[in-house]
């Protein structure tokens, strides 16, 4: 299995229909160019990724940077193209039993009962939409591992957004003995529901869904878009002339945190 070096991350190229082929244990995350930026500052997040598996390309911005890099990826497999992929591929496969975790009240049940119906059984054994700050409550979480264990899962979806979703998983997967398969898909759950449409399709192809998003959600995702990702470009073109290093970013990061200070 190659890998492809975008900036501090190691990610898999694969092709989706490869990774259903082999994929049997393991957890995957999806890197964006929000994760990415993200890394350059947030060493938790980044020891949560050195812990998974399998590192997906999500992001055809990424697959644009990877080819202007000379290592192209065989293809870009969002995590909201994997999950439905996924499930397909097991739909006979009745050691495939999933937990959906995430979204808000009623949403991941919405989509168990949606997705169970496309696949004509119950694939999907039981979900939870926890509550806003969930992450930093012990005895919800412990309450979640405990639902998550009595379900007899073999596969957790989580879906909570980044980095919250990647550094709860590792640090509970080992809580989680009956889990084979961990996946952090963000949005994912919203999109089997039908809470939140997607791009579409031919947007996602060129690399606009980020603007389709914002386009939706503007007060919630200007300043990821229109300011904290946009450094993303100056550091490919650094890593291109063989001049980037993480320490670099740092500033760029103090910079807007002080930008938010101020705003604020």
């Amino acid at each position: 299995m190659g890998k492809v070096r975008i900036l501090n991350l190691d990610i898999d190229n694969l092709s989706l229909t490869e990774l259903l082929a082999k994929l049997e244990t393991g957890m995957i995350f999806t890197p964006n160019v929000d994760h990415l930026i993200k890394l350059q500052s947030d060493s938790e997040f980044l020891q949560a990724y050195n812990t998974c598996d399998y590192k997906l390309c999500d992001s055809q911005l990424i697959l644009y940077a990877a080819k202007f890099l000379g290592t192209p990826f065989q293809e870009k497999i969002s995590g909201s193209d994997l999950f439905p992929a996924f499930y397909q591929y097991h739909q006979k496969n009745h050691d495939i039993r999933i937990f959906l975790l995430g979204a808000a009240q009623g949403i991941a049940l919405t989509a168990q009962n949606k997705i169970n119906q496309k696949v004509g059984r119950d694939i999907i054994v039981a979900s939870y939409s926890p509550p806003f700050g969930f992450e930093n409550n012990f005895q919800e979480c412990q309450k979640i591992i405990n639902m998550i264990n009595r379900s007899k899962a073999t596969v957790l979806v989580i879906g909570v957004g980044a980095p919250k979703q990647e550094k709860w998983l590792a640090k509970y997967k080992d809580l989680l003995p009956g889990i084979k398969i961990f996946m952090a898909l963000g949005a994912t759950i919203d999109f089997e529901a039908g809470n939140i449409q997607r791009a579409p399709k031919w947007m996602s192809q060129v690399g606009l869904e980020w603007l389709f998003r914002l386009l939706c959600e503007p007060k919630r995702l200007w300043r990821r878009y229109l300011v904290e990702d946009t450094a993303f470009f100056s550091l490919i073109l650094k890593q291109k002339i063989k001049n980037y290093m993480r320490k670099k970013h740092r500033y760029s990061t103090q910079y807007w945190q002080l930008f938010q200070k101020m705003w604020n």
